[in-house]
């Protein structure tokens, strides 16, 4: 055979076989790797999966009183995808709109898909002739249809009642690409009650979506999440599992049947340590104050059994989302600030950190030690007053320590702190949990501030912790701050003899199979007995609260009760208010002094002496728990928010029958400011405003869409004038 013949042979069969291999590599693409693409434009059935948000986990009281449920909504959503395709289906072209964009700075115009016109002349047309259809905001669905196309459905309707909801039924399968469904919606029964512990909601949003689902579901419905207290803080554990349908739909895209369903799981039940009838009771003594909070603690297993924080909001409110005009009302006075839990905000605490000065002494060995007031102490150029000094230009003289507690004399505590050291005023402090966060299970807990703590000399570089700074820090002056809630860890544990528990919110969390996920275990963070502290000692300490409330000349005499011996210490803060010098009021107590249950502490902002505003606040919540103790049921009602107010309060009066009841009638505390005066720290700048009262770190919740002019689809409605109007 001659060469060349074979050359052209060989050249034919090559060409054939790579011929037959890109035939081949071609036959592949189309029937493996791009089979469903081609099988979604043949005509013929197709399936949806649909994925759907697990059901959220009950919050309920320690006693099984729910106070966050589900109720169910009946939910009209569009898939805007499949509507487009059922409207290019059935008519040769579809309606478009020139829209504005602006990208890397330049405007653009693009001709786009107009889904709006799409969506009226197809579902809502429909919806119009059966009377279901509502106002939308059209801005609103263009911009989710070009972000989200059909993966995430539109929520056009979640305001059905049943009797719509059954009319919905009966024609759904008549309308492409509508989805009814019955979801869960969170609820509040008691309306505001302890708003700031359950906290809100916040609707799910396309970031929310991981990648994986992205591609696992047609149609994508997300879980709402909580974003403010318990809600936010267990969120993990009241989600519930999601379920899961496939739906079999034909080429107009009506729905054929449900081929499988997964049901959505419901999440754990939360279980508080608060009592809801405590709660309430709290909550309606702290509003005698424009802006206050208050913490009753059981003093021997840490449980808080009510936390309470003045102005507060109403979750209901954000469910399923809030209307930007209410938010702005919440937010329009950056001061009272009704979205501050200030149970675990940083306040200026005054005369309530004797108590841990006192501790850190008794740690020295200094309990037993007497120092002498008088009147002031000076330290350089600066004077630090006691506030019999402030008044009357007078002196305590030689003092124990149970009597310094009892009258609350700054310069036997300034004396004190300065013997034993500012580094042992700091390790004595800190035990008992000053100038760091407790860990309570609650978001956005502030630790304060313990001047001369490492925190505190790392914000302030170059900074000593001089005399005069040490004797603030005795007094609860200058840079120092705590929260209420550390003040009352702290109160309990000097009334248990020693005992620091960390305080807890959470009592328990069972999974839906009676699986225990959080048991309830009180938490022993320190001993203070085991730490060096001598019983006897802690003994003054505690005797020095009982005599400030029932002694002649203690500054807490109206805490005093009639048959339950009640110990305290008061507070008055210098602090500031809008720039303007104001003062806190503070008192942090326990009862019964011989057998301690529960330890309570309220403050007061803008107020009067801590034993004029706060004193009489913490009788009336220590009758209600003893009241309930002996039988009487404490009432429990729907709570309706309390916005607050920014006015100074200087004393709130109990009744003349309660004052005589516990011997006040013509006790000169009955009717004088007597005690702290708020004004010990003369001539030293303060530069802490109390709170850090900001919105800035409020959580953003979901705003209510408001219908616009295009999304106008039913007449509203407009008022008909009186017959008596001109």
């Amino acid at each position: 055979m001659e060469p060349g013949y074979r050359f052209r042979i060989y050249l034919l069969t090559a060409l054939v076989l790579f011929s037959i291999g890109g035939l081949l590599t071609r036959l592949y693409e189309f029937q493996i790797e791009r089979r469903e693409e081609f099988l979604s434009q043949v005509p013929g059935n197709r399936t949806v999966t649909v994925r759907e948000p697990g059901i959220r986990g009950e919050i309920t009281d320690r006693n099984g009183i729910t106070l966050a449920r589900n109720l169910r909504k009946y939910e009209v959503s569009f898939n805007l995808e499949e509507i487009e395709k059922a409207y290019r289906a059935q008519r040769r072209d579809e309606p478009t709109i020139d829209r504005v964009t602006t990208r890397n700075g330049m405007q653009r115009v693009n001709t786009e898909k107009d889904i709006v016109a799409i969506v009226k002349d197809g579902p809502i047309r429909v919806l119009k002739d059966l009377g279901l259809a509502r106002n939308f905001k059209a801005g609103a669905m263009r911009n989710h249809y070009a972000t989200h196309i059909g993966l995430i459905p539109y929520s056009y309707r979640n305001d059905l009642s049943y009797t719509e909801f059954a009319k919905f039924a009966e024609h759904n399968l008549d309308l492409p690409g509508v989805y009814l469904s019955i979801r869960p919606e969170r609820k509040y029964p008691f309306g505001s009650l302890a708003s700031h512990v359950l906290g809100y909601l916040k609707q799910w949003e396309k970031g929310d979506i991981p990648e994986k689902d992205a591609r696992k579901y047609d149609h994508y419905i997300g879980e709402e999440k909580g974003i403010a207290g318990v809600e936010a803080s267990m969120n993990d554990y009241l989600r519930g599992p999601e379920g899961r349908k496939t739906i079999i739909k034909d080429e107009k895209g009506n729905t054929i049947r449900m081929s499988d369903y997964t049901r959505p799981g419901i999440g754990a039940k939360v279980q508080l340590t608060l009592d809801a009838r405590i709660q309430y009771l709290v909550e309606n003594v702290l509003r005698r104050v424009g802006r206050g909070a208050a913490v009753v603690m059981d003093v021997n297993t840490g449980e808080v059994l009510a936390m309470a924080s003045v102005p507060d909001y109403e979750p209901n409110a954000f469910i399923p989302s809030i209307s930007a005009k209410r938010w702005q009302a919440y937010n329009s006075n950056s001061r009272l600030s009704p979205f501050t839990n200030r149970t675990i905000a940083s306040f200026t605490p005054g005369s309530t950190m004797k108590i841990p000065t006192a501790i850190s002494g008794a740690l020295k060995g200094l309990a037993g030690h007497s120092f002498s007031c008088d009147g002031y102490v000076q330290y350089g150029n600066h004077k630090v007053g006691c506030w019999i000094w402030n008044m009357y230009h007078g002196s305590h003289g030689a003092l124990t320590l149970p009597q310094a507690i009892q009258k609350s004399c700054n310069p036997y505590f300034n004396k004190l702190a300065n013997t034993i050291g500012w580094r042992s005023m700091v390790e004595g402090c800190q035990m008992v949990g000053i100038g760091k966060r407790t860990g309570i299970e609650l978001p956005m807990e502030e630790p304060g501030i313990l001047p001369g703590s490492r925190e505190w000399r790392a914000a302030h570089p170059g900074a000593s912790m001089t005399p005069v700074l040490t004797a603030f820090l005795s007094i609860g002056q200058g840079d120092t701050l705590a929260t209420p809630l550390q003040m009352c860890a702290m109160t309990a544990s000097v009334a248990n003899g020693g005992k620091y528990y960390k305080p807890r919110i959470i009592r328990e969390v069972v999974s839906r199979d009676d699986e225990t996920l959080v048991s309830d275990q009180p938490e022993l963070i320190v001993d203070l007995v085991e730490a060096g502290i001598k019983p006897a000692d802690l003994e003054r300490i505690r005797e020095g609260m009982r005599m400030a409330v029932n002694v002649q000349g203690g500054t807490a005499g109206k805490v005093r009760m009639e048959e339950i011996t009640v110990a305290a210490k008061t507070g008055t803060a210098q602090t500031s208010d809008n720039g303007k010098p104001s003062h806190n009021s503070w008192v942090i107590s326990f009862a019964p002094f011989e057998k301690p249950k529960y330890a309570v502490c309220v403050m007061a902002q803008n107020a009067g002496s801590g034993g004029g505003v706060c004193g009489p606040l913490v009788h009336l919540i220590y009758r209600g728990l003893f009241a309930a103790e002996q039988g009487t049921r404490l009432p429990l009602r729907p709570q309706s928010e309390y916005s607050g107010n920014l006015d100074r309060i200087e004393a709130i009066e109990l009744p003349e029958d309660v004052l005589a009841a516990i011997g006040l009638e013509n006790d000169p505390l009955a009717s004088a400011v007597v005690g702290e005066t708020g004004d010990e720290v003369g001539d030293i700048a303060i530069s802490t405003e109390d709170p850090r009262e900001t919105t800035a770190e409020t959580p953003e919740p979901t705003l209510t869409q408001e219908a616009d002019a295009e999304g106008t689809v039913v007449p509203r409605a407009v008022p008909i004038p009186s017959p008596n109007q001109n």
